[in-house]
């Protein structure tokens, strides 16, 4: 049986591509396999990232490194697949015709093609999972329509599309049957689900409807949006005890100034008027967010105010990223660069070390309490694990001591007895 390989870069929902990829494969009669950058594989498919620039450098070198194995005879066919090949694969053939193919994002038909077989559609939504076997992401949405200045995926993953309601519940169900306890529902942005399909949001009813599935003891949310946020999502949060106390929600920026350039259709009030509304409704909720500095015409009285903000909201979780000028995007078409990358980097290291003392704070405040967390792996004298509050990759875990065995997917009565600025310590009670 020949073996494949496929490597995947940037987020959750390329990660969700490559495992609806994984299984065409297997179906074709391949031993699959993932990210083994020193894979002796007959096939290796890189599922490339084209969102930032440095995003873009990874992806590039990856496919570089792999056609180094491939002229040394030690991988067979190699080809390239996802955003950067959907966005530059012209270019990249060119540029690197040891690849012997380039497919766009959603060419998966090309890809088996090229393999002499092709894509069985009665497995459309079937995957071979990379998460560990307790949690796995849901993919409900591709493309996007806002129209954010600084933003390349429009350009990449087209308008948004919603997948339709009943297949993502059996999808969920065939996840929970198979040992998924844990949903992470995730897209582009799932603010605007439905709309496209059925002439209304119907976020808050999908997720009450995942929440009502048997095995599923969470369901986490990625990726919202401030503008046209859904409402009524927050009481179907409040009532259903397996829906996390958790939200990823994009901000991006506070000043008005700013938000307007980036054209993100919503007012610092109104982000100040949706934030107070969702600590309302949803007791306890952690906010995920995620901001940027150094956008073009962002001046240092944006910037402080944008410092003050931090301070103010005191956000549970939060990531900072400096702008990356990305061509064709409308920054690109409109504005300058006029931002010295040094004060780029400056700004958002400030913003962090406030951010720091914010999460060092939450952190030790939970010092005492007991938390149920669920066990991810083993690692050294320790279970690691995460709280309802807590996303796989991107936030703080819980370090746990157990005085018996535990099983990797199990949830526990965690105590915390200590913490750092982000990461929380803690033994197992109640066994």
């Amino acid at each position: 049986m020949k073996k494949a390989n496929i490597i995947s870069l940037g987020c959750s929902k390329n990660l969700v591509d490559t495992e609806v990829l994984l299984k065409q494969l297997e179906q074709a009669g391949y031993v699959t396999e993932t990210d083994v950058d020193e894979s002796d594989a007959d096939v290796v498919i890189v599922n490339t990232c084209g969102f930032i620039g440095d995003a873009k450098e990874e992806s590039v070198n990856t496919v570089l490194e792999q056609v180094e194995r491939k002229k040394a005879g030690r991988i067979g066919q190699l080809y390239v697949i996802g955003c950067l090949s959907q966005r530059y694969g012209k270019d990249l053939a060119e540029e690197i015709p040891e690849v012997d193919g380039f497919f766009g994002k959603f060419d998966w038909q090309g890809v088996m093609e090229a393999l002499g077989s092709c894509f069985d559609e009665r497995i459309a939504h079937r995957r071979i999972l990379t998460t560990p076997g307790h949690y796995a992401y849901l993919k409900i949405s591709e493309g996007c329509n806002r129209t954010c200045s600084y933003c390349a995926i429009p350009i990449m993953t087209g308008r948004h599309k919603s997948r339709d309601f009943d297949s993502l519940l059996d999808e969920c169900r065939a996840l929970a049957a198979g040992g998924v306890k844990e949903i992470l529902v995730v897209a582009q942005d799932l603010t605007y689900y439905g709309i496209d399909l059925y002439g209304r949001n119907r976020l808050a009813e999908l997720v009450e409807a995942i929440a009502g599935i048997e095995g599923v003891e969470w369901v986490r949310l990625h990726y919202a949006y401030p503008a046209g946020f859904p409402l009524e999502l927050l009481p179907v949060m409040r009532r259903n005890r397996n829906v996390c106390r958790y939200l990823d929600i994009a901000l991006q920026h506070c000043s008005d100034h700013v938000l307007q350039l980036m054209r993100r259709g919503v007012t610092k009030q109104q982000t100040l008027d949706l934030i107070r509304c969702i600590r309302e409704e949803v007791p306890g909720i952690y906010l995920r967010t995620t901001l940027m500095v150094g956008h073009p015409g962002e001046t240092e009285e944006d910037f402080e105010e944008l410092c003050d903000f931090v301070r103010e909201m005191k956000f549970e979780r939060l990531g900072v990223f400096p702008y990356s000028h990305e061509e064709d995007t409308y920054c690109d078409l409109h504005y300058t660069d006029d931002i010295p990358e040094e004060v780029k980097q400056a700004r958002a290291e400030r913003v962090m070390a406030i951010q720091e003392e914010v999460s060092a704070q939450l952190a030790a405040a939970t010092v005492g309490k007991t938390l149920r967390v669920l066990i991810d792996r083993r690692e050294g004298d320790y279970y690691v694990g995460r709280t309802e509050h807590d996303s796989p990759e991107v936030d703080p875990e819980v370090f746990v001591q157990s005085g018996t065995p535990l099983e990797i997917g199990d949830f526990c009565e965690v105590e915390i007895t200590g913490a750092d600025d982000y990461d929380l310590y803690g033994k197992v009670i109640n066994q």
